[in-house]
């Protein structure tokens, strides 16, 4: 790749989104005066312009900014709404609910069904809820260790679980486990608190628990959040076999993996986790999340727990659980993440892989596109990633950077920080095949003749 030329061709694009975003740029500065960074949470000064887009309304699988201009929206808050903005079903419950009070630390009725809900789709018996993936995964670890007595978790190389302190680990270029470089303000160094080994290989994951002091393993069956990499055949049985044999739990984290099917990939491939947590879409947007377990973790939960100690002992929140969310999650576990829902949107996003496959093929590129459900991401490396390192390796920000304004600068927003696309049921072939065109325009600008101003 000529650099030389992505650099102008980076210039040119941003100079086209500050003609294309006046407003928002206009609020991007009056943010500034109140907001840190002139945005409402820290990560989003990465999106690929210089400044946020302000968003007006959004809808299905559309939206429109405070300049006018459409977009179609492969983000979809990187699965937050995957359901599509503002699904009906769950607007309506929302709206209902608010009018009958939104919080009240008891449980309204909606609260069991979408327990027995849980139950059916993911094979779990027992739930708990709470506000955000995050928090399902803190509470499944604090059990986790409470019950065995064990001070360390394990988790795979780039892996992604919100922000759980424990998780922001990694190995260095010689196999040494350290703290992640990003790692901001860490309240203990992870190090003393988690064992970090590549997904898809087993004798280091063994290595790992024979010690005998890692309470839980806290993965996704299948790792996103640094492109999609599937697990070796037999590696789940694998992981399974090895985390009961040395005593040590397994949490598996569904909050992106949902995208799989209605149960995410632990029903779809049958894994028999003894934690499952998910969080994002499953309330169509609200903040809400989950996490279940197994019978045998219920009784030892149950008998270690002080009922005096409940309130303050770590796990649970004083809007976990809101009559709101819960009615949210009902909706949309009911009448918007349904069998059909997957059937269209899995579809679709088959039809969109092999759009960006066709341009790939066509110029002869060594990149790669990985799908899993509804969701796929394209990588610039000619093979798929086994794991974290592989993966993390083949970064390319600048060229990302491009792809994704070049991108948002025709009416297209792909997931910020990498090339994911999600899939929703309200997205049309149209929409698919709008995509395609540009990502073409994107790459013959890169590898081309031609002139795609």
């Amino acid at each position: 790749m000529d650099r030389t030329k992505l650099k102008v061709l980076l210039e040119r694009e941003e100079q086209l989104f500050y003609k294309n975003h006046p407003k928002s740029f206009e609020l991007y500065k009056r943010a500034r005066k109140s907001l840190h960074g002139g945005v409402p949470m820290l990560w989003m000064i990465r999106w690929a312009g210089s400044f946020p887009v302000f968003v007006k309304e959004a809808k299905d699988a559309r939206f429109t900014d405070v300049d006018g201009n459409s977009y179609i929206d492969f983000c979809l808050g990187d699965t937050g709404a995957m359901t599509g903005h503002a699904p009906d079903a769950t607007v309506k419950a929302v709206n209902r609910q608010i009018q009958k009070g939104i919080t009240l630390m008891l449980p309204f009725e909606d609260v069991i069904w979408v327990g027995e809900e849980l139950q059916r789709r993911f094979g779990l018996p027992f739930w708990q809820f709470a506000l955000t993936a995050t928090d399902a995964n803190r509470f499944a670890l604090r059990m986790a260790r409470m019950i065995t007595g064990r001070p360390k978790v394990l988790v795979f190389n780039y892996c992604y679980h919100g922000s759980v302190d424990e998780t922001f680990i990694t190995l260095d270029e010689n196999g040494r486990t350290v703290s992640r470089a990003n790692n901001m303000g860490p309240q203990i160094d992870p190090t003393l608190t988690t064992k970090v080994v590549e997904f898809n290989d087993i004798p280091a994951l063994e290595a790992a628990l024979k010690d005998g002091d890692v309470a839980a393993v806290l993965a996704e069956p299948v790792m996103t959040n640094i492109g999609i990499i599937h697990p070796d055949p037999g590696y789940h049985d694998a992981l399974r076999e090895l985390t009961r044999r040395y005593g040590t739990y397994l949490i598996m984290d569904e909050t992106h993996t949902i995208c799989a099917g209605p149960g995410g990939y632990t029903a779809s491939h049958g894994l028999q986790p003894d934690f499952l947590t998910l969080g994002k879409p499953i309330a169509g947007g609200v903040p809400a999340a989950a996490y279940g377990f197994t019978q045998e973790i219920s009784e030892a939960f149950a008998a270690k727990l002080s009922r005096e100690d409940a309130d303050v002992g770590g796990i649970g929140g004083t809007l976990a659980g809101n009559a709101l969310s819960i009615a949210a999650m009902k909706a949309t576990l009911q009448n918007v993440l349904t069998d059909e829902f997957y059937a269209k949107a899995i579809a679709l996003q088959e039809c969109f892989t092999s759009g960006v496959e066709s341009v790939i093929k066509e110029f002869e590129l060594p990149w790669i596109v990985k799908r899993l459900g509804n969701r796929s991401e394209y990588w610039f490396r000619p093979m798929p990633p086994r794991n974290g390192g592989e993966a993390h390796a083949a970064v390319d920000p600048e060229l990302d950077r491009y792809m994704h304004l070049f991108a948002l600068n025709r009416g297209i927003l792909m997931t910020p920080f990498h090339n994911m696309a999600l899939i929703s049921a309200d997205t049309t072939q149209a929409d698919v095949d709008y995509h395609t065109r540009v990502f073409r325009q994107a790459v013959e600008s890169l590898f081309g003749q031609s002139d795609t101003r």
